[in-house]
């Protein structure tokens, strides 16, 4: 009898042993391990988080028609906790960092990482251009998002900066129901293939004499380009820079894009811009730090063909203004990015999405909080909310497209963490 009674007890501790094997949580990379489509590798990354990880998820090249083919997409996850937030870091480009953002520190989150369709690591084997378009990216992101959801259940944000944010707007637009808020950086909102918004904002931004001190070191720039041109030159071949364009209108492409440059980054104040009688290395030495030529090689151009695809048939650019150079210039219009594509047919330009999205932003949108800086050149084509309040827009007293929520004046900081607050019905911590 008592061994009897030994052996059931013995197999009742076995049985419970296991029983607690199988009840026991599954461990993170399990549970991602089990998500459809992805493959999981641990890795270093940020290591202020606990658990790291870079996924691939097997992404269809057109979401509506599955037998176009597929793709695979790049995701980080940093991980701190299953009951934290998660922070979605939706990329315009390729991912530039594994670190956490500014939003995933505020909030002490968890933050996803996508890398946008057509770039880097998730390139396509071939670039069929018809399915890079703003309704396919937001599908990828959509589908990731739903698939962490299953692991992670506390409050969701997307954001991103400047295409990111662009994109992180696309999403919630077409997916507005994924997160419960979100927060883009810098995001412009063009409403035509070269919206000529750019031009006033550069007519009008800052102070005159700034304004007066930009365009005189331009003209000198045009009136020494025969002094400038093998000073450009040697600079292109030190560098191994190579110019579809060729070497001359590469120089005016640099020349024009000052002044954009030059409020877009905020790099570079009033008084260190050389004087209209400085000698052309003087000019030139200038020139390239601020506008660099790189910006127009076609080398440094192949990673972004992408952006500018999309820049040029869907979500809009800028042109380069000829009128107040015209003297030194034999161009008859405006010039604009076609030069990226330089064999191909000029793309055409559908602004239909960009109208629809600008209607929505004004209408339905909801708990999207957007951050510029006033200064900023892509500030011209800002999101313009009308009397939608569902939705805020904060921005930076002369800042630059580097704004971010740290940048703020106390007093518009603090009302920015209040709207987070009330919106994501959470305390956070502002340090």
């Amino acid at each position: 009898m008592n061994k009897l009674r030994t052996k059931i007890f013995s197999l009742l501790f076995v049985l419970s042993i296991g029983l607690a094997a199988c009840t026991q949580p599954k461990s993170l990379v399990e549970r991602l391990e089990q998500l459809p489509d992805v493959t999981v590798q641990k890795i270093s990354g940020d290591t202020s988080y606990t658990e790291y990880y870079e996924l691939y998820f097997t992404q269809p090249l057109d979401h509506e028609n599955p037998e176009a083919g597929t793709f695979k997409q790049r995701v980080l996850l940093g991980h701190h906790a299953i009951e934290k937030p998660m922070v979605v870091e939706i990329q315009g480009y390729n991912i530039w960092t594994e670190r956490a953002g500014e939003l995933s520190k505020l909030l002490d989150a968890n933050q996803l990482t996508i890398e946008h369709r057509y770039f880097k690591n998730s390139m396509p084997d071939s670039l069929d251009w018809k399915y890079l378009n703003i309704k396919q990216a937001a599908a990828d992101q959509h589908k990731v998002i739903q698939a962490l959801k299953n692991i992670y259940q506390n409050k969701w944000i997307t954001t991103g900066i400047s295409k990111g944010g662009q994109t992180t707007i696309y999403h919630r637009f077409f997916y507005p129901n994924d997160v419960d808020v979100s927060v883009p950086y810098v995001a412009p909102h063009n409403l035509a293939r070269e919206d000529k918004r750019i031009h006033e904002h550069l007519a009008s931004v800052g102070s005159k004499e700034c304004r007066d001190k930009i365009y005189d070191f331009q003209l000198a720039c045009f009136k020494n380009k025969k002094n400038m041109l093998p000073l450009a030159k040697a600079h292109a071949e030190e560098k191994g820079y190579s110019f579809s364009m060729g070497l001359e209108k590469a120089l005016d492409l640099s020349i024009l894009e000052y002044s954009f440059a030059f409020w877009q980054w905020g790099g570079t104040k009033c008084e260190d811009i050389p004087s209209s009688d400085t000698e052309a290395s003087v000019l030139f030495q200038h020139l390239v730090r601020v506008s660099g030529m790189d910006f127009f090689d076609e080398i440094s151009l192949k990673p972004s063909l992408a952006f500018y695809h999309q820049a040029l048939s869907q979500i809009g650019m800028y042109s380069y203004e000829i009128e107040p150079f015209k003297a030194y210039l034999d161009y008859e219009e405006d010039l604009t990015f076609d030069h990226v594509f330089p064999n191909e047919p000029i793309r055409k330009f559908n602004p239909e999405a960009m109208i629809e999205v600008n209607q929505w932003l004004q209408s339905d949108a909801e708990r999207m909080l957007f951050i510029y800086g006033e200064w900023d050149t892509w500030s011209a084509t800002a999101v313009d909310l009308k009397e939608n309040t569902k939705c805020k827009k904060f921005v930076n007293p002369e800042g630059a497209h580097g704004t971010r929520i740290r940048h703020f004046p106390p007093e518009m900081k603090k009302e920015i963490i209040k709207t987070l607050e009330k919106w994501l019905e959470m305390p956070i911590a502002n340090e």
